[in-house]
């Protein structure tokens, strides 16, 4: 029996063997070794020969007006999309949950907008925004509500607001998926009860779905969080950092760091501050969670 198990151990270990090595070679490795050239002085100039330079990456990083500027701008795309797409996508979730048709049609038709190209919905908010767009043709021509166009993307927080507009809502159909799911494990019994006595709507709400569904939420926010401090491919194409990179955000940041200057070793060391930034928020997003259950 004893040599049984240890043959059954050893096939586990072969069959597992090939899968481990491609994750150690193609994820570890880099991580690793991005970390170690974080800390060397690694740009156009010095990709054969790097000099040791320490912390000097992560205080160039830190010490980094556009740099705070991108964090700045990260942190606002993050507190405005992620609440919006939870609300909207639970809201959304409640809504087709409570009918008896077309739940199909419904849920295809909210989630249609996270299976579009990132890169064609930019385009597209892009071109409705542009100064020359679609929405200051309506503006100004249609309901003459403005004199003359009005540069929306040439300005920092206007800019921003069309990407978290596209951001948020891209996200509502994954939310609402999830959320829907998890609506259909809460017993029907809870709310016979719950109307019984009297709860309306919103007692409902606060007293039996929200505490039903708290793990969702709590993995939909960590989930979209890192999401929202991953957003790149909105603010590349919709305002490619401008007006003078105040619009970027970190990814964007380091894209141009590491691809326009060459400056590989700031980009490296900036990759992990916003990676330990990450894992702080999400043990801080855990902690509240389990004491809202305690």
């Amino acid at each position: 029996m004893k040599k049984r198990t240890i043959s059954y151990k050893i096939q586990i270990a072969v069959l597992l063997l090939p899968g481990l090595l491609i994750f150690a070679l193609f994820t570890l490795y880099p991580i690793a070794r991005l970390f170690i050239n974080s800390f060397f002085e690694w740009d156009f100039g010095s990709i054969l020969e790097q000099k040791f330079i320490g912390l000097n990456n992560y205080k160039n990083v830190l010490q980094d007006e556009y740099f705070r500027i991108s964090f700045v701008n990260t942190i606002v795309y993050t507190i405005v999309t992620v609440p919006a797409q939870m609300a909207a996508g639970l809201f959304v979730a409640m809504l087709i949950n409570s009918i008896s048709h077309f739940k199909v049609g419904f849920r295809v038709l909210y989630y249609l907008p996270v299976i579009t190209s990132w890169v064609i919905a930019s385009l597209v908010f892009k071109y409705i925004f542009n100064t020359e767009g679609l929405l200051n043709y309506f503006l100004v021509h249609i309901v003459h509500a403005a004199e003359q166009n009005i540069r929306w993307l040439d300005n920092r927080w206007a800019g921003l607001t069309v990407a978290m507009l596209l951001g948020a809502w891209k996200g509502i159909g994954w939310n609402m998926v999830v959320f829907l799911a998890a609506l259909q494990t809460v017993p029907a019994e809870l709310y016979e009860s719950a109307a019984m006595d009297g709860a309306g709507a919103i007692r409902k709400f606060i007293s039996i779905t929200l505490p039903s569904i708290k793990g969702t939420v709590l993995f939909a926010l960590v989930m979209l969080t890192i999401g929202g401090f991953n957003v790149f491919t909105s603010i590349k194409m919709i305002t490619g950092g401008e007006p003078g990179h105040q619009t970027d955000t970190v990814l964007t940041w380091m894209y141009y760091k590491a691809f326009s200057t060459g400056k590989f070793g700031y980009s490296a060391a900036l990759s992990f501050i916003i990676a330990v930034t990450l894992a702080i928020l999400a043990v801080i997003q855990f902690r509240l969670i389990k004491t809202e259950k305690n």
